[in-house]
C-alpha cells in the first residue's frame, strides 16, 4: 500500500516536471520578469552620477560660475539695439552710395569732355582676360595677318598685352589685386576694337583717379565699376577674370544691378509667334531671344509669356491671367514652358496685342505689378498688318504720352513683311531689331535697355540710388545647372569604375539602395556658413549722356533694293552705363554686433519684397557647393517657423501682418513662439522668441532682431570699476591675461579693426589694440563708419564688447592653467584614464573660448589645442553651447551630451561632447555668462556603461539605448548605431516613446529644399536647337559602346586590369577579388547572347538625366517633454504589451531605454528625420511655382519710378531693317552652349 502511494506521488511529481518543461518556453513570454524596474532605475541613477561628476571636476564648472561674481545682470533693450544697429548699418551704406555717387558724377563729365576724341584702335588698356604678371611668356603676335573681319570691314588688330603687379589681399579673399589701376572686362559678344567700344575704354580709364581716391576715404570698399552700355566693365582693383565655367559667359549688362539701375521697374508682356512658319532656326533663335529678354529681369520687374497662333495661350498654364514676379524661380518655370513649346497654325497678331494690352491695363488699375513701366515683347517672322486699330484703342488715349512700349524682334534672314513690324516698335516709343542668327541675339536683345531708360536720362538731375538683391558672385546664374550636370558625370564614372571593380555584386538591390541613399544625403548638405561663395548686395546708380544732340550714321532704304550710309543730326537721350560697388554681406554682419544680442539670438535683413538678404536660416548651397535654382528669393515668412501646428504654406495670420509692417518699413515689436532647427536640421527646439524691427533709411532693407525671451531679456555686464582704463591704471597688463596659445576669439566679430592694416588672425589684431589701449591718451572711436564726406576713421573698437572681453579674460585666465589641470590626486587622475578625456573647454558669452588639451605627460607638447580649436572658435554660436543654454531650464544641474551623427559609420575614434551653462543671477535677474565642457572617448562611456550593467545588456533577450533628447543614439550595444535616429534602428519602440509622450514629433518645413525632375532629352524643341545636337547623340552612342568595350577588356585583361587598378584604386583598400560568375551568366554565354545580355550593366548604372526644380520639404523632428516627473518614468515593463522600461538619467539630457528583444517587432514601421517631398495635390499641370503664386505676398514698390517724360516723342530712333554679318564664331559657340544656355 505504502509502494503504491510513493508510485502515486511519484508518478505526479513526474507529471508536473513534464507540464513545467511543456511550459519553459511560455515562461519566456513574460518578458516583465526579464526587465527589473529597480534596476534600470540603478543603472540611470548611477550612470548620471558618475558623468556628472566627471564634469563636475574636468570643467570646475563651480569656480567658472564664482569667477563671474562681480558682473552684473542688465535688461536688454531690444528697441534700443535695433535702433542702434539700423544707424551703423545707415552710415556705412551711405558712404557707399557716396563712393558711387563721386564715380557717377567722374564720369559724365569725363564723357562729355572727351564727346569729341577720335576712338584709337590701337588703345592699350589692362584687360582682365588678356593682362599679364611679370614673368608670364607673352603671346606670339599671330602670323599671318588675320582675315578680313567683314564687321568691321578692316583687318583685325593685334594689341600685345599689359603687364601689371598684382598681390593677393585679405580685404578681397586673397584674391591679386592692384590698387594702381583698374581692369576691363569685355564680353565675348562684343569688339572691344569697335569704335564706340574703344572710344568709351580710353575715356573711362580716367575713372582710375576716383576708384583710388574712393578707397582712399573709405578703405572698407569692396569692388568699385562701371558697366559700359556698350558691354564692357572696368573694375577697381585690377585683378585677373575667374572664370567659373570653360566659356566666358559674363555680361554686366545683365546683372541685377545694371538692369535696375539702368531701368524703373517693368511690367512685360512676351508675345511669341506661334504659326507654322516659326520652325527650325527660327523657332530656335525666338527661344533664345525669350530667355535673353527673362535674363534682363530682377525680382522688381513682372513678366509673363504668351505665344498666339490662332489663339493666345500662356507658356504656363496657371500664369494666364496675371504678371509674376521675375525672380529666379518663376524665370526658370516660364523658360521650362517655353522649351516645351511648338508651332502650330496661323498667328493671330489682333488677338495677341489685345489680351497684353488688357493684361497691362488689368494690372496697373488693379495695383498689382511693377506699376511703373510698362512694354510689350512682339517675337515674330513678321506681320500681316500694323493692327493701327489696337494701338489707337488701348495706347493711344492721352496723347503725346504712350504708357506701353512696344519692342518688335523680327525673325529671319529672309524676311519680306518687316515694315509693318517695325512700325509697331517706331510709332509706340519702342525699339525693333532684324534678327536672323543666334549668335547676335544677346547684343540685339540689349538694345531696349537705352529705350527704357530715355525718361531717366532726359530727367539729367534724378540718378536713383539702386541697391539689388543678394546673389552670390559667380559669372553666370545658370551656374547651378552647368555644376549638376558635371555631378551626375561625376557620378556616372564613379559607377563605371566601381562596376569594374565589383561587377554584378554592385547591381545587388541592397547595393543601390546604399548607393542611392548616400548620394542622397550628399544633396541635404546645405550649409549656413560656406566660403564657396561670396554673397553680396550692390549699389548702383545710372550714368548718363549729358549730350542732348549727337551726329548718327545709319542705313537709309533708297528704294525696295537700294540702301545708303547717310549722317544726321538728331536729338538723343542715351544711357552710358552703371556705377556701383559690391557691399559684402559679410560686412554688413559685423556691424550687427551680435553680442549685443546673445547666444540665440540673431538679426536679419529684409528687402522690400519680403525676401531676406540674410538669415541665420538661408541656406543658398546644397551639395556644399551648388547654388539652389532659386536661391535669393527666400521670403521672410518661409525661415520663420511659428510653432502652431499649421500645414504646410498656411501661415499665421500673426505673422503674416509682421511681416506687412517689416516690408512697409515700419518700426514694432512683437513677441512668437516659433520652432528654430539647427544640428544640419537634425535637431528642433521650440521656444518663445522677442523681434524688434525698424528701417534702414535711405534703403530698401529693414533690419530685423530677435531672442529668446527666457533667457534674453537680460545680459552681463560689468561694474564701472572693472573697466579697461581703471584696471590699467591699477596696473594690470592687459596681454597678461590673454598668455599661452590656449584661447581664441570669436573669428566674425568685429571687436577691432584698422583701416589700413590686416593681421593673419583676428588673435594678433586683438595683442595689437591690447597694446595701444594701454598706451596714455587711447580713446574709444564712437563709430565703426563716418557719414559722408568725413574719411572713414582709422581704428574702431567695439568697447562694450572689448570691456566685456578682457573681463571675461581676467575672470577665466586660470581655467587653461596646466598646473591646475594636471594634478597629482588620484581622483583627477583616476578621471582622465577611466574617461579617456582629451580636452576641457570654456566659451564666455563675449566670444571667447579657452581650452586646456589632455597629453600622456604633464609637459606641454607643440600644436596644443590645434585639434579642438580648429572647429571650435564660435563661442556662443556653437551648437554645444545655444544646447547647454536651454538646458539650464530643463534642469540647471545637468550636461548636454552629445555624438556626431552617423559617427558608428566612420572608422575613427568616436568622441563624446559634454557641455554645462554657467548663469550669472544678480537682483532677480538671471543671464548665461559661459559654458563650460569637455571631450571624452566614446569607448570609454560605452566600458562605463557595460561596468554599470554588467551582462544584463550583453545577453540576446534585452536591447539597451541611451538617447538623447532629440532621440539620437548615444551608446547601442551594436557600436554601429551610435548617431543614428533610433527611429531608424527601432521604429515600433519610437512610435511607443510618440504615444507615450516622451518624445514629442515637431513638424519643420524647409521651404527652400531642391528636388530632381527627370530630363527629357527627347523633347522635340531641344532637337531643334542646334544641327550638332545629332552629332552629340552619335557621340553619345560611341561613348555607351566604349564604355562597354572597356568593362569587357578589363574583365578578361588581367594586366590590363591591374595597370587601371593602380591609376584609379583606392590606395587605402585592397581591391577585391572578382566575384564567381553566376549560373545565369554561363547560360546567357552559352546561348550565344553574350553582348546583348552582358551589357545588363548599362541599364542599370546608366543614370537618369535630372534637372533642378524648387521644392518643399518637411522633416517630423523629435524632441523629448519637459515636464518634470513625467509619469512615463515611473511604468514597468508588462509582458509584451510594454516591453520596455525607459527613465532619464539624471544630470543630462540623456535618457536609458531597455528594451525585452524576446516580444515580437515590427520591422516595418521606421520613422526618420531626413527630408520628404511634401504632396500639395497639384493638377497635372500644376508646379509649385502655381501654388506660390495663387497665395503670393504684399511687397513694397521701390520709391523710385521715372516711366515718362515730355521730350521724349522728340527722339526718333527706333531701329532699322539693315545687313547682317554672320560672326561664325560666335555662331558656333552660342551652339555648343545652346544645350544649357
Amino acid at each position: 500500500m505504502a509502494w503504491s502511494r510513493l508510485l502515486a506521488w511519484w508518478r505526479l511529481c513526474l507529471g508536473l516536471l513534464s507540464v513545467l518543461v511543456c511550459l519553459a518556453p511560455c515562461v519566456n513570454l513574460q518578458p516583465a520578469e526579464n526587465i527589473n524596474y529597480n534596476l534600470v532605475h540603478s543603472w540611470a541613477d548611477k550612470l548620471g552620477t558618475e558623468l556628472f561628476h566627471l564634469g563636475d571636476f574636468i570643467t570646475r564648472r563651480k569656480e567658472v560660475q564664482e569667477s563671474f561674481k562681480d558682473a552684473k545682470v542688465v535688461s536688454r533693450n531690444g528697441a534700443s539695439i535695433v535702433d542702434s544697429m539700423a544707424k551703423e548699418i545707415e552710415m556705412m551704406m551711405d558712404l557707399k552710395v557716396s563712393a558711387v555717387r563721386r564715380i557717377m558724377d567722374t564720369a559724365e563729365n569725363t564723357a562729355l569732355s572727351h564727346q569729341n576724341d577720335m576712338a584709337d584702335k590701337m588703345f592699350s588698356y589692362y584687360s582682365a582676360k588678356e593682362m599679364l604678371e611679370p614673368g608670364d611668356p607673352v603671346p606670339p603676335i599671330p602670323t599671318p595677318a588675320p582675315d578680313m573681319d567683314k564687321d568691321i570691314g578692316e583687318p583685325l588688330i593685334y594689341v600685345q598685352p599689359k603687364v601689371v603687379v598684382l598681390e593677393p589681399r585679405p580685404e578681397f579673399h586673397n584674391t591679386p589685386v592692384n590698387f594702381s589701376v583698374s581692369s576691363v572686362h569685355v564680353p565675348v559678344n562684343v569688339f572691344d576694337r569697335a569704335p564706340d567700344v574703344i572710344k568709351a575704354i580710353q575715356w573711362s580709364e580716367n575713372l582710375d583717379q576716383i576708384f583710388r581716391d574712393n578707397y582712399k576715404n573709405d578703405p572698407t570698399l569692396s569692388w568699385q565699376f562701371f558697366g559700359s552700355s556698350t558691354g564692357f566693365m572696368r573694375q577697381f582693383p585690377a585683378s585677373k577674370w575667374r572664370k567659373d565655367v570653360p566659356v566666358d559667359l559674363y555680361d554686366c549688362r545683365l546683372r541685377s544691378w545694371y538692369m535696375e539701375a539702368a531701368t524703373s521697374p517693368k511690367d512685360i508682356v512676351i508675345l511669341m509667334d506661334g504659326s507654322g512658319s516659326m520652325l527650325g532656326q527660327r523657332l530656335d533663335i525666338a527661344k533664345h531671344v525669350v530667355n535673353t529678354i527673362l535674363d534682363t529681369l530682377g525680382t522688381n520687374d513682372f513678366v509673363n509669356i504668351f505665344t498666339f497662333d490662332k489663339e493666345v495661350s500662356p507658356v504656363v498654364g496657371c500664369f494666364e491671367e496675371t504678371l509674376i514676379q521675375a525672380n529666379l524661380g518663376n524665370i526658370r518655370e516660364l523658360k521650362e514652358g517655353i522649351e516645351s513649346f511648338k508651332p502650330k497654325s496661323i498667328a493671330n497678331y489682333t488677338a495677341a496685342l489685345t489680351k497684353a494690352f488688357e493684361l497691362l491695363e488689368d494690372t496697373k488699375l488693379s495695383s498689382r505689378g511693377a506699376q511703373c513701366n510698362q512694354a510689350i515683347m512682339i517675337i515674330g517672322d513678321g506681320a500681316p498688318e500694323n493692327n493701327r486699330e489696337v494701338f489707337e484703342l488701348h495706347n493711344w488715349r492721352d496723347p503725346p504720352y504712350k504708357p506701353v512700349r512696344v519692342f518688335t524682334y523680327l525673325i529671319g534672314k529672309e524676311v519680306a513683311n518687316w515694315d509693318d513690324i517695325r512700325w509697331m516698335a517706331c510709332e509706340n516709343q519702342g525699339y525693333y531689331v532684324h534678327l536672323s542668327d543666334t549668335a547676335e541675339v544677346r547684343e540685339m536683345v540689349l538694345n531696349y535697355i537705352p529705350v527704357m531708360a530715355r525718361p531717366l536720362v532726359l530727367g539729367r538731375h534724378d540718378h536713383p540710388v539702386i541697391w539689388s538683391q543678394v546673389y552670390a558672385d559667380i559669372e553666370d546664374t545658370k551656374l547651378s545647372d552647368y555644376l549638376w550636370d558635371i555631378n551626375q558625370c561625376e557620378y556616372q564614372k564613379a559607377d563605371v569604375l566601381e562596376y569594374w571593380q565589383v561587377h554584378d555584386r554592385m547591381l545587388e538591390p541592397n547595393e543601390m539602395h546604399r548607393r542611392k541613399y548616400r548620394r542622397m544625403k550628399e544633396t541635404w548638405n546645405q550649409p549656413v556658413d560656406s566660403n564657396v561663395y561670396q554673397f553680396m548686395t550692390t549699389v548702383s546708380m545710372p550714368i548718363y549722356d549729358r549730350r542732348e544732340n549727337a551726329n548718327i550714321t545709319e542705313e537709309v532704304l533708297i528704294n525696295e533694293a537700294l540702301w545708303e550710309l547717310q549722317t544726321r543730326e538728331t536729338k538723343i537721350a542715351n544711357i552710358l552705363g552703371v556705377a556701383g560697388t559690391d557691399v559684402p554681406i559679410n560686412e554688413i554682419k559685423k556691424l550687427l554686433s551680435p553680442f549685443t544680442l546673445g547666444v540665440n539670438g540673431y538679426a536679419f535683413i529684409v528687402t522690400n519684397n519680403g525676401y531676406v538678404l540674410f538669415h541665420p536660416d538661408f541656406r543658398p548651397i546644397f551639395q556644399g557647393y551648388i547654388l539652389k535654382p532659386s536661391y535669393n528669393s527666400v521670403d521672410m515668412i518661409e525661415v520663420e517657423l511659428l510653432d502652431d501646428d499649421r500645414p504646410a504654406r498656411d501661415f499665421n495670420p500673426v505673422l503674416m501682418t509682421i511681416r506687412d509692417s517689416i516690408i512697409n518699413q515700419s518700426t514694432g515689436s512683437k513677441w512668437m513662439l516659433v520652432k528654430n532647427h539647427f544640428d544640419e536640421m537634425k535637431r528642433v527646439a521650440r521656444i518663445k522668441r522677442q523681434y524688434y524691427w525698424t528701417a534702414i533709411k535711405k534703403t530698401p532693407f529693414t533690419l530685423v532682431i530677435s531672442y529668446p525671451e527666457q533667457y534674453g531679456v537680460s545680459h552681463m555686464d560689468i561694474r564701472a570699476d572693472q573697466e579697461i582704463h581703471r584696471i590699467s591704471i591699477k596696473g594690470t597688463n592687459l596681454r597678461s591675461v590673454f598668455s599661452g596659445k590656449r584661447w581664441k576669439i570669436h573669428p566674425d566679430w568685429l571687436y577691432c579693426k584698422h583701416s589700413n592694416r590686416t593681421f593673419k588672425t583676428p588673435e594678433i589684431e586683438l595683442l595689437y589694440f591690447l597694446e595701444r589701449m594701454s598706451e596714455p591718451g587711447w580713446r574709444w572711436p564712437g563709430s565703426r563708419s563716418a557719414m559722408p564726406p568725413e574719411h572713414a576713421a582709422a581704428m574702431f573698437c567695439d568697447r562694450q564688447l572689448m570691456q566685456a572681453l578682457v573681463f571675461d579674460a581676467r575672470v577665466t585666465a586660470g581655467f587653461s592653467n596646466t598646473t591646475s589641470f594636471n594634478s597629482k590626486d588620484d581622483k583627477g587622475n583616476e578621471f582622465k584614464q577611466r574617461f579617456g578625456v582629451t580636452v576641457a573647454f570654456l566659451a564666455t558669452h563675449s566670444g571667447l573660448t579657452r581650452w586646456h588639451e589632455f597629453h600622456s605627460n604633464a609637459a606641454e607638447e607643440s600644436g596644443v589645442g590645434e585639434t579642438f580649436s580648429q572647429n571650435n572658435t564660435r563661442a556662443i554660436d556653437e551648437i554645444w553651447y545655444k544646447r547647454a543654454v536651454d538646458q539650464h531650464f530643463v534642469r540647471e544641474e545637468s550636461f548636454v551630451y552629445s555624438v556626431p551623427f552617423d559617427a558608428g559609420e566612420s572608422n575613427s575614434e568616436i568622441l563624446v561632447t559634454a557641455s554645462h551653462a554657467v548663469f550669472h543671477n544678480e537682483g532677480g535677474k538671471t543671464a548665461p555668462a559661459a559654458v563650460v565642457g569637455f571631450q571624452f572617448q566614446h569607448s570609454a562611456l560605452y566600458k562605463l556603461f557595460h561596468n554599470i550593467t554588467g551582462n544584463a545588456c550583453a545577453v540576446d533577450d534585452k536591447d539597451c539605448y541611451i538617447l538623447d533628447n532629440n532621440g539620437y543614439v548615444v551608446i547601442s550595444t551594436r557600436v554601429h548605431e551610435t548617431g543614428r535616429f533610433f527611429g531608424e534602428v527601432n521604429g515600433a519602440i519610437m512610435k511607443r516613446l510618440l504615444e507615450e509622450n516622451v518624445y514629442k514629433q515637431v513638424t519643420v518645413y524647409d521651404y527652400q529644399a531642391v528636388c530632381f525632375e527627370s530630363k527629357n532629352d527627347n523633347n522635340a524643341s531641344s532637337m531643334l536647337l542646334s544641327p550638332i545636337f545629332h552629332l552629340l547623340r552619335v557621340g553619345k552612342w560611341l561613348l555607351h559602346t566604349a564604355l562597354w568595350y572597356i568593362v569587357q577588356l578589363l574583365q578578361w585583361a588581367p594586366g590590363v586590369s591591374s595597370h587601371y587598378a593602380d591609376m584609379y584604386g583606392d590606395s587605402n583598400d585592397t581591391e577585391p577579388p572578382p566575384p564567381e560568375p553566376h549560373p545565369e551568366h554561363h547560360a546567357r554565354n552559352g546561348n550565344g547572347h553574350g553582348k546583348k545580355d552582358e551589357d545588363h550593366w548599362l541599364r542599370y548604372l546608366t543614370l537618369h538625366r535630372t534637372r533642378l526644380k524648387p521644392c518643399d520639404m518637411k522633416r517630423e523632428l523629435y524632441t523629448l517633454f519637459k515636464e518634470k516627473d513625467n509619469v512615463v518614468y515611473n511604468m514597468t515593463a508588462h509582458a509584451c504589451e510594454r516591453p520596455f522600461v525607459v527613465l532619464p538619467i539624471p544630470f543630462s539630457n540623456l535618457i536609458l531605454l531597455v528594451i525585452d528583444q524576446l516580444c515580437p517587432r515590427d520591422g516595418t514601421v521606421v520613422l526618420t528625420v531626413n527630408p520628404q517631398p511634401i504632396d500639395y495635390h497639384f493638377s497635372v499641370n500644376d508646379s509649385l511655382a502655381c501654388y506660390k503664386q495663387a497665395r503670393e505676398f504684399n511687397r513694397m514698390r521701390p520709391h523710385s519710378c521715372i516711366s515718362r517724360h515730355a521730350n521724349e516723342s522728340g527722339i526718333k530712333l527706333c531701329g532699322k531693317a539693315c545687313s547682317i554679318y554672320v560672326n561664325l564664331g560666335l555662331l558656333l559657340l552660342c551652339h555648343i552652349l545652346s544645350r544649357w544656355l
